[in-house]
């Protein structure tokens, strides 16, 4: 009799030790995938949504990121998000991630440089990446979310080129702009040696453009860049130039969009 109770009771024991191992996911978003007629692929969309959206009625504003992965930059933008809207720094924003499936491929621009096409079998296609973007992602999610008509793209390294490609070259396409220590040196710096012209062709702006440099900029293509801004800018376009020579480019993104979004998305 007691081996017999002694036995339930290690059974007891080991029950709820398996229970107490048990664990749920953890949940800080939502994803879908996206069939793009466009890029001829299916595209994976992580979706940061902040706290109460479900229960209020409130239309808000999208940001957009390339390289907008799980295993990419996703979690610590949205961990940004979260703690400036949560501290009162930041409006809320549905934070959209576009993870990549080729990124230097989207990206990039044409280059005629034979070293830049040596870094990816395809580059050069982020023309057609805008068009899907303008196409078919952006009103996916203005279909799928309560949001508002305003919008914003941030992004690092290439991605920050592609943000500020985007801007001289389709502004409209977005309402704020935010590259992060971006590769201006593509193509021979052909995007900084051409914003002049493209700038003066926006004689008017209503648009936010924010861009920070590491003190590992690929040459002084971000410093050209600021000072063709600053000498061409549109009335009304509200732009910020950040250098941050103590970081480099590996640790910028973080320190550098919590500036961004303190000062342009501020409430």
């Amino acid at each position: 009799m007691r081996a017999q109770w002694l036995i339930g009771l290690i059974c007891c024991v080991l029950t709820d030790v398996h229970a107490a191992e048990q664990a749920t996911p953890l949940t800080i978003g939502e994803t879908f995938t996206l069939q793009s007629k466009v890029l001829g692929e299916t595209r994976r969309i992580n979706v940061y949504l902040p706290p109460g959206y479900a229960e209020a009625r409130q239309r808000l504003p999208v940001l957009y990121m390339p390289d907008g992965g799980l295993a990419e930059d996703f979690l610590h933008v949205a961990g940004l998000v979260q703690v400036s809207v949560g501290n009162g720094t930041m409006r809320p924003f549905v934070l959209v991630g576009i993870e990549n499936t080729e990124r230097r491929r989207d990206l990039s621009g044409p280059t005629q440089n034979e070293e830049d096409k040596k870094i990816a079998p395809r580059v050069g296609g982020s023309a057609l990446f805008r068009k899907f973007l303008r196409g078919e992602l952006l009103p996916e999610v203005k279909a799928r979310y309560r949001t508002t008509d305003e919008t914003a793209i941030v992004g690092e390294s290439l991605a920050g080129f592609f943000v500020v490609e985007t801007f001289l070259l389709e502004p409209d396409l977005f309402d704020t702009y935010i590259a992060i220590d971006p590769s201006l040196w593509w193509n021979d710096g052909s995007l900084t040696k051409s914003a002049a012209e493209r700038l003066r062709a926006q004689s008017k702006s209503d648009k936010a453009l924010w861009f920070a440099s590491s003190g590992e900029q690929r040459g002084d293509w971000i410093d050209r860049f600021a000072s063709t801004v600053q000498a061409n800018a549109p009335s009304g376009l509200d732009w910020h130039y950040e250098p941050m020579p103590q970081e480099k480019h590996s640790t910028i993104y973080h320190p550098a969009a919590l500036k961004a979004f303190r000062a342009v998305f501020r409430p």
